[in-house]
């Protein structure tokens, strides 16, 4: 299924999620066995029951930063810190700031370095900008409100620790240190960038050309997925990591990834996947259906607009087993 067509759905715009559940482990668990077929419906506490002896969760440790500067008549979003003091940033609007403009925003004043060919620039502080403070959290654009103080710890995993990340790996969300507690686990890092938003543009998605992101793997995380009978994947972030690196016993390791996972890709890491419900036609989405088939895939999210599931980042989530 090669088309871009074929991973595509209707959702009522009155499922989007632009609130997160009152508890963090109160979502709703969709879980699709794929040796059955067969669909159940539970919820986020329940996970640690289906985590067997033998099993490891990987949960992506990436945390989010404040990344939405605004000024009046400006806006600056930091999509990637390159070096001390200089980022890569979404500026609106753009027509005011080509190469050699000077701003001001967070405390710092910049200069406009370059222009780059798909409209970032590169900007150049005199102090790193006071983004902790004075940035705004960077809610998707499909939650249409402005971030509120209680999405500073709701748009954060429990034990993000890793500065560098513009979205959250939403899977994570759903996790308490209670749960965690119960549950043999490890992490790694990966660094979500704006590419998580990308549309796909091409009509046949061999074409589509996937973003980088930076990751990291700890030697301990190393040693714990070699010795596991099977690994969980916290989400599409921690599943694009391990399913990129080569076979074989891992190793403490650090890179950039952009492998774009879609049928009828063969996994050889991940046994087991939770994944949040994902925008029509994108690569998260292709991802998924690459794991549990596309059929299959599609029939569980029809069956979850049937019965009102909540989508996307501040969503319900699905368990695909093996």
């Amino acid at each position: 299924m090669d088309k871009v067509s074929a991973y595509d759905y209707t959702l009522p715009e009155s499922l989007i999620a632009d609130h997160p559940p009152a508890e963090r482990d109160g979502a709703r668990m969709m879980v699709l066995d794929r040796a059955s077929g067969s669909i159940s419906h539970r919820f986020v506490r329940e996970f640690p029951g289906f985590v067997d002896d033998g099993d490891l969760v990987v949960l992506n440790d990436t945390r989010v930063i404040r990344a939405r500067l605004l000024e009046p008549g400006l806006e600056v979003f930091l999509v990637e810190h390159l070096a001390d003091r200089r980022w890569r940033c979404l500026v609106r609007p753009g027509r005011k700031f080509q190469a050699g403009s000077h701003g001001m925003v967070a405390g710092a004043h910049f200069v406009v370095e370059e222009v780059e060919a798909d409209g970032c620039r590169v900007l150049l502080f005199d102090t790193e900008p006071d983004h902790e403070h004075r940035g705004h959290i960077p809610l998707p654009p499909y939650i249409r409100r402005s971030d509120e103080p209680s999405d500073s710890a709701r748009y954060q995993t429990t034990y993000a620790r890793q500065d560098g990340s513009v979205a959250a790996p939403t899977a994570g969300l759903h996790f308490t240190p209670g749960m965690l507690a119960k549950i043999p686990h490890a992490f790694l890092t990966l660094h979500v960038g704006l590419g998580t938003f990308r549309p796909v543009k091409v009509e046949r998605i061999s074409e589509h050309a996937m973003h980088s992101e930076p990751y990291s793997i700890g030697a301990e995380t190393a040693d714990a997925v070699n010795r596991a009978r099977r690994v969980i994947a916290v989400g599409t972030t921690v599943t694009r990591v391990l399913e990129s690196l080569p076979r074989g016993p891992l190793t403490s390791c650090e890179g950039s990834t952009s492998i774009f996972i879609h049928p009828p890709y063969e996994f050889h890491r991940v046994g087991a996947l939770l994944t949040n419900f994902h925008l029509p036609r994108s690569t998260l989405l292709m991802l998924v259906c690459a794991f549990a088939g596309r059929e299959f895939t599609l029939e569980a999210y029809h069956e979850a607009i049937r019965e009102s599931y909540r989508f996307y980042s501040y969503g319900d989530c699905m368990l695909i087993l093996s």
